[in-house]
């Protein structure tokens, strides 16, 4: 009975999702990256009318140019920091809803670029916000930060939405200025107690460290065990005892269009912060993350190069994702191991294979 009961909740938000997307016109920035090609396979799966806004993609290896090589939707290749352009194209597709995942998304490359990952991060947002001021029509609007907004005191205690915002290196407190960007255009120009003169909804989702099948981000985990399985060398891993909300990426994308059909039914009511993260005991360490990949691919080893002159990282960090799920009706469906399996599954396939995989992976996904 309980696995029918799962059954049924998934028919029905899999059928929410439908009815609240299909046809509907969705503005995604950040489209060429990797959690946002997921995105748009999956809006793409619901039926929705996607403009995606980016950079350009950096490698014909990367997910967006492998899943979307007949462009399939339209995509405007700028910078968020064009605010002219950026305004320009939100105000001719006049969209629905518009979700804001452009970013630059890398801890260790803040270090070495941090005036433009605030410029990126905070004044990107901004840019943002402010072009949707000029939009007429009612839209819902999510905008993705980060679990790092939160001033971590490396304890072990889970993050909830009220906890105090801060930020030790450039891009964690870049994503904790965003935060605070979007609540001053919440509270200026988007008020909820004026909701009727503006009909727009701002919230900001809060997710943990993805990982999944596509990733080719440079200096990221799961991309450094892939390339070093499949070369047979051995995975150089970084303080393999911090603890992270890993999570693949479904969980937290389904989540911010679960949000987005919500805000759409309550504005007022959804226009708020949301982490997305693990089950508060499916949190792992890096080290059990690499061995758990080692063990599904079949072969291969680690070595600790863990450098105390390194760049600041935090060595633990946890979110409380109890508003989510008794709010928006959004719980995880994969524990850690699931969600490593789906991860190394997807990089074994053959080349040939990866894009029906990948829609294989969507819809297994819904599912559950």
């Amino acid at each position: 009975m309980e696995n029918q009961s799962g059954k049924m909740e998934s028919m029905v938000i899999r059928q929410r999702l439908i009815d609240d997307y299909k046809g509907k016109k969705v503005f995604l920035t950040g489209h060429t990256g990797f959690k946002g090609a997921w995105m748009a396979a999956v809006l793409q799966e619901l039926g929705a009318e996607v403009k995606g806004y980016a950079l350009a993609h950096k490698s014909e290896k990367d997910l967006f140019p492998l899943l979307f090589a007949n462009n399939t939707f339209e995509s405007i290749i700028d910078d968020i920091r064009n605010i002219e352009c950026l305004k320009r194209e939100i105000l001719s597709f006049e969209p629905d809803y518009i979700f804001h995942l452009a970013a630059q998304p890398l801890v260790r490359r803040s270090y070495k670029i941090p005036s433009e990952t605030f410029e990126v991060n905070v004044i990107g947002t901004s840019n943002l916000l402010e072009a949707v001021t000029y939009l007429t029509k009612p839209c819902q609007v999510i905008i993705v930060t980060t679990d790092k907004v939160y001033e971590n005191k490396e304890l072990d205690f889970y993050y909830d939405e009220n906890n105090v915002l801060g930020g030790y290196d450039p891009y964690s407190a870049s994503k904790a200025c965003a935060e605070m960007v979007v609540s001053s255009f919440r509270n200026s120009f988007f008020n909820t107690g004026n909701f009727e003169s503006h009909k727009k909804s701002i919230a900001s989702a809060r997710a943990g460290n993805v990982i999944g099948g596509g990733d080719q981000s440079e200096d990221r985990l799961v991309p450094d065990i892939i390339n070093a399985l499949s070369n047979n060398k051995v995975i150089q891993v970084r303080n393999p005892s911090s603890i992270r909300p890993w999570q693949h990426v479904l969980e937290p994308v389904i989540g911010y269009l679960l949000l987005g059909s919500f805000m759409s039914s309550n504005p007022i009511q959804f226009s708020t912060a949301f982490n997305f993260g693990p089950v508060e005991n499916d949190h792992i360490s890096v080290k059990e993350l690499v061995e758990l990949a080692i063990d599904i691919w079949g072969s291969g080893s680690w070595a600790n190069i863990s450098d105390q002159k390194a760049p600041h990282e935090a060595g633990i960090l946890q979110l409380s994702i109890q508003k989510a799920m008794s709010e928006l009706e959004w719980t995880p469906k994969l524990n850690a191991k699931q969600a490593v399996e789906w991860t190394v599954n997807w990089y074994k396939q053959k080349d040939d294979t990866k894009v029906d995989f990948t829609f294989f992976q969507i819809n297994q996904y819904l599912s559950l």
